[in-house]
């Protein structure tokens, strides 16, 4: 028997040392899947840098946010980031879908084989026009996407490379890769942010001007360019419906996670 959508527990792993942010975050993938806040139990890896990959064992998907605070070329300095991927690859092993964003996406480039860079570049914060691949048509979570749609985009690092089993589904003009799926699993990452939408971006980067950008001209440029992410935001909704319930049969209830 499959479970309803009442049924589920998600893991949400948080990269991020900001109570604020934490709970802006948690509240923005919950509004947006259609979840209710008590389906979530959150893993912050400041709190708790080190733990193995089974704490995911009895969840039905793990999600994984955005980070602030650490970057994942430099794991020397970022504990956690080595049992992030662990716990990445111990999901694919075990078909535990996975919705990977931005920290996310970068963790499971890197822990599956591909690059990330520091570029800061084509650095990216706002709204984008981000165009689907080809295989996008035929994906069961974004087959009915338009071709072309905007998205929250926050980063100044990026993939280069992709793994070798990732399929690419969009990218934008700055960036190549910003969404990708696993052939044959199901494993998703998104280089964008679905879970957040204008008016999150607003708040989050108004309080965070000093560490996102160079000047207040410079936010009052982005907020006055901000565009509609409704298409974006509804690709979490959607991983729960296509990718979440129908693999998620009857278990028993999520262990607790623990340090290791």
């Amino acid at each position: 028997m499959v479970k309803q959508r009442s049924q589920l527990n998600v893991l949400l792993l948080q990269i991020r040392d900001d109570e604020v942010t934490c709970l802006e975050e948690l509240n923005e993938f919950v509004r947006f899947s259609g979840l209710a806040a008590c389906q979530f139990n959150v893993l912050n890896t400041f709190a708790t840098p080190e733990f193995e990959p089974t704490c995911i064992e009895g969840y039905d998907a793990l999600f994984i946010g955005g980070s602030s605070d650490a970057s994942v070329t430099q794991p020397a300095d970022y504990p956690f980031v080595e049992d992030s991927k662990r716990l990445v690859l111990y999901c694919l092993k075990e078909n535990i879908p996975v919705f990977a964003s931005c920290f996310g996406f970068q963790v499971a480039v890197e822990a599956l084989g591909g690059q990330v860079i520091l570029d800061k570049e084509n650095m990216e914060m706002g709204t984008y026009r981000l165009t689907l691949t080809e295989a996008a048509a035929t994906d069961r979570l974004f087959h009915d996407v338009p071709r072309e749609f905007w998205a929250v985009s926050g980063h100044k690092e990026r993939a280069v490379s992709l793994p070798q089993e990732a399929i690419l589904l969009a990218s934008s003009e700055r960036c190549p890769y910003h969404a990708f799926k696993i052939v044959d699993k199901p494993f998703y990452g998104f280089q964008f942010h679905p879970e957040v939408d204008p008016a999150d971006l607003t708040a989050r980067i108004t309080r965070y001007q000093a560490r996102y950008l160079d000047s207040a001209d410079k936010l009052t440029e982005i907020l006055q360019d901000l565009q509609d992410t409704a298409i974006a935001n509804q690709l979490i909704r959607k991983f729960v419906d296509r990718i979440i319930l129908p693999s998620s049969p009857c278990s028993p209830n999520p262990i607790p996670c623990s340090p290791r």
